[in-house]
């Protein structure tokens, strides 16, 4: 990218401490946030979509396994492109998609209809996973982590939050006008990365098949990535499964709460995201490996208390869930900004490449975790979901202490 165009904008800006133009940074978080938020606001929904839609419970819970899959699957094929291509180019045509897909969700008669936009919704969200090497691109190498982590605060706020908005605006004005704002939201997304974001120069030009082989041998060739893709994707099983239950377990038994109490949690979530970038200086400072081993540790702990769940009454129950869900989220969280220092440091001129074998196997890790948690709760209720958790996170932190 030539320096020109970067020093045009610091000289028009007040900048933060890394000297990254403070307009840009806050507009690559933001857009992160809102791209990366549509995956999830099906989640909180489901209790009121499912009959809405005429689907059962068990069906739509699809909703978010498709979506997520469709992210794996467009990180795995999309995603290297952005060493391989500008990386703006790629950031608005998938804005525009992205706001497309959202619009036919809003539109959709049917169940099939509403899993075909939400398929194309993961496909497409993943100009989040543009933006992110972008800022990494941008950032001083020193700062590296502090940058990734304000931009992954975006990203992860949007994860969160997207619960509490959708929660409200489905209980208020229903599920369809909830996916219409959102496709307004990611066109003006689009607009302010076509006003703020410079060019990219590619960093390769290895055709696509060639690009796309390249990752395995990436994967053969870097422990570190190996390490990190494991641990994070066993993270997002349990991270998956515990939000893609909730909504249901909570409009059942003893609780009968809403979609917007279910959203509400959200804010729980939202707490833990605040860390990012505490944990971005800390990996700066001490290593990202003690960072990630941290963070599992605080998963494992934060998924086993809630089986204490059975034992309490249903207030004491939900206080036990908001304090898990602070817990777990801060952990994933600070895990996954550490994951991302250690692999952006492997190779300068890879970076959209590890990316897409970190968040593949992360995603991939949450489609499972949807699956899994859908099929568990039916068959067994909550505590399945709960031991499926915390066993996972377990994994992930015996991955993290081997490494």
């Amino acid at each position: 990218m030539p320096s020109t165009q970067i020093t045009a904008t610091k000289d028009q800006d007040p900048t933060v401490s890394s000297g990254l133009p403070l307009r840009l940074t806050f507009m690559l978080a933001g857009s992160a946030g809102l791209s990366v938020a549509s995956l999830y606001y099906s989640q909180p929904m489901l209790g009121v979509l499912a009959p809405d839609i005429g689907a059962s419970s068990q069906s739509v819970g699809l909703l978010p396994t498709l979506t997520q899959l469709g992210y794996a699957l467009g990180i795995l094929f999309l995603a290297p492109l952005g060493d391989r291509h500008d990386r703006r180019r790629i950031i608005l045509l998938k804005a525009a998609i992205l706001s497309a897909a959202l619009l036919l969700a809003a539109l959709s008669p049917t169940l099939a209809t509403l899993l075909a936009a939400s398929l194309a919704v993961g496909l497409s969200a993943t100009m989040a996973q543009d933006i992110v090497p972008a800022a990494a691109t941008l950032a001083p190498a020193a700062h590296r982590g502090k940058i990734v982590g304000t931009v992954m605060t975006g990203l992860l706020l949007g994860i969160l939050l997207s619960r509490v908005v959708s929660g409200f605006v489905a209980e208020n004005w229903g599920w369809r006008a909830m996916f219409a704002a959102a496709a307004v939201s990611i066109a003006l997304v689009g607009l302010a990365a076509s006003r703020q974001l410079p060019r990219f120069e590619a960093s390769t030009r290895l055709p696509y098949f060639a690009l796309l082989r390249s990752l395995a041998a990436l994967w053969q060739q870097h422990a570190a990535l190996r390490r990190a893709t494991w641990a994070q994707g066993l993270l997002s099983i349990g991270f998956s499964a515990f939000w893609s239950t909730l909504a249901v377990m909570l409009h059942g038994e003893p609780f009968n709460l809403g979609a917007a109490a279910a959203g509400a949690f959200g804010l729980a979530g939202a707490a833990g995201a605040m860390a990012a970038p505490i944990a971005g200086r800390i990996a700066d400072r001490h290593g990202a490996a003690l960072v990630t081993r941290l963070g599992a540790a605080l998963v494992v702990v934060s998924f086993a208390v809630m089986g204490l769940t059975p034992f309490l009454a249903p207030g004491a129950q939900l206080g036990l869930l908001v304090a898990s869900a602070i817990g777990f989220d801060l952990g994933i969280q600070a895990a996954l900004i550490a994951h991302q220092t250690i692999i952006y440091g492997i190779d300068a001129n890879a970076r959209s490449r590890l990316n897409a074998v970190l968040f593949t196997g992360m995603f991939i890790g949450m489609a499972v975790g949807s699956a899994l948690a859908a099929l568990l709760y039916a068959q067994f209720g909550w505590m399945a979901v709960t031991v499926l958790s915390t066993a996972t996170a377990l994994g992930a932190f015996l991955v993290r202490l081997r490494g």
